[in-house]
């Protein structure tokens, strides 16, 4: 991995470390990652990092059923309406992929994986 592409995945991984809506799973990930970059670990722990970040990434349509879902309604509270319509917008924008922190974070990173 070139040096321009790792400080951007490393740069976008403190990102996601520090989204609100980071799961623990790729949270954990993230730093087994950054702790194995320079070191023999790097290519296997990258491997296990990617499968982590495309398991967690939340596609729009994924986020719409959630938001209008009764666990969607937990975890939205009076908000869930609005999420789910903010994500109907984004889709009808082109976006593939729920745009909170943490899946922004993902998408960007995932789109370097042929790079990592």
């Amino acid at each position: 991995m070139n040096k321009e592409v790792l400080d951007f995945v490393v740069e976008k991984t403190k990102e996601l470390m520090a989204a609100p809506s980071c799961s623990q799973e790729a949270k954990d990930a993230a730093q087994s990652w950054l702790d194995a970059v320079g070191t023999d670990r790097q290519e296997e722990e990258t491997k296990k990092y990617i499968a982590e970040l495309e398991e967690d990434i939340v596609t729009v349509d994924g986020l719409i059923a959630f938001a209008e879902s009764e666990a969607g309604a937990k975890v939205f509270g009076a908000n869930a309406g609005n999420v789910a319509e903010h994500a109907k917008e984004i889709k009808a924008a082109g976006a593939k992929y729920c745009d909170c922190p943490a899946c922004a974070a993902v998408e960007a990173i995932l789109s370097k994986k042929d790079e990592m």
